[in-house]
C-alpha cells in the first residue's frame, strides 16, 4: 500500500497517474494547500519542503520499515524502480528517461508555474513577467514538439517522463499556449489524454485551480518565508 499525500495540482497528478497505470494499491490523504495543511507537523515530518506530493511506502522492497519520500520526480523514480515499470532497464534507455524527467522537474514545471502565477494569481499584473514566462513556456513546448517529431513518447516508449510532463500541459490555454501550433505535442497530448489511467485520474478530482483563490489562500500559498 502506498499512502499518498496529495492535492489535485499538476505535481500531485503525476503520482496518481503512475499509481493508476501500475496498479499499485494506494490511499489518498488530501492536503489542502489553500488552508495550510502542508504546514502541519505530521506532514512536514515526511515533506520538509512543505510541498505536495509526498508518499509513504508501507511495504518497501527491502523489507524494512515504511519509507517516506517527497519531491514528485524522486517519487516517480522510486515507484518505477519498485515496480520495474515505465523505466527502461538498459543504461541508454534509462538515461533517456531520466534526462526528460529532470527536464520537466527543472524546466517545464517551474516555468509553467511562474507563468500561471503572474498571469492568474498575482495581485497586480506585471506585463514583463507575464510575457517572460509565456514566452518561456512557448519555448519549452517547442522543445517537446521537436522531440516528439519521430517518436510516440518523450523517451520512445511510454515512461515516467510522460507522466511528469502531461499534467503541466493540461492547462495550456491558461498558460497562453495553442497546441495547434505544436502538431507533434498536440498528438502526444491527445494520446496521453486517451489513456484510461490518465482519464481516471482527471475524472476523480476537479482541478484545484478551478475555483477563485481567496485572499487568505493567496497569503498561505504565496506569503511564506523561512520564519512562517
Amino acid at each position: 500500500m502506498i499512502e499518498v499525500y496529495h492535492w489535485p495540482t499538476p505535481n500531485g497528478h503525476k503520482i496518481t497517474i503512475f499509481l493508476e497505470e501500475s496498479g499499485l494499491a494506494y490511499r489518498i490523504h488530501p492536503v489542502d494547500i489553500g488552508k495550510g495543511d502542508q504546514f502541519k507537523p505530521e506532514f512536514l515530518a515526511i515533506s520538509p519542503n512543505n510541498r505536495i506530493p509526498a508518499i509513504i511506502d508501507l511495504a518497501p522492497a527491502d523489507g524494512g520499515p515504511p519509507l517516506s519520500l517527497f519531491e514528485s520526480g524522486a517519487i516517480l523514480l522510486y515507484l518505477a524502480e519498485k515496480t520495474g515499470k515505465f523505466m527502461p532497464q538498459d543504461m541508454r534507455g534509462r538515461a533517456d528517461v531520466l534526462q526528460w524527467l529532470f527536464w520537466q522537474v527543472g524546466g517545464l514545471g517551474p516555468m509553467s508555474g511562474q507563468n500561471g502565477h503572474f498571469a492568474i494569481y498575482a495581485p497586480e499584473r506585471i506585463p514583463y513577467a507575464i510575457e517572460r514566462y509565456v514566452k518561456e513556456t512557448n519555448r519549452l513546448y517547442g522543445v517537446m514538439d521537436r522531440r516528439l517529431a519521430d517518436r510516440p513518447y518523450l523517451a520512445g516508449d511510454y515512461s515516467i517522463a510522460d507522466m511528469a510532463s502531461y499534467p503541466w500541459v493540461v492547462p495550456h490555454e491558461r498558460y497562453g499556449q495553442k497546441l495547434e501550433e505544436f502538431p507533434n505535442l498536440g498528438r502526444w497530448f491527445e494520446t496521453m489524454k486517451a489513456r484510461p489511467a490518465v482519464g481516471r485520474v482527471y475524472a476523480s478530482v476537479a482541478p484545484s485551480y478551478s475555483k477563485p483563490m481567496s485572499d487568505e489562500e493567496r497569503k498561505v500559498l504565496f506569503g511564506q518565508t523561512s520564519r512562517n
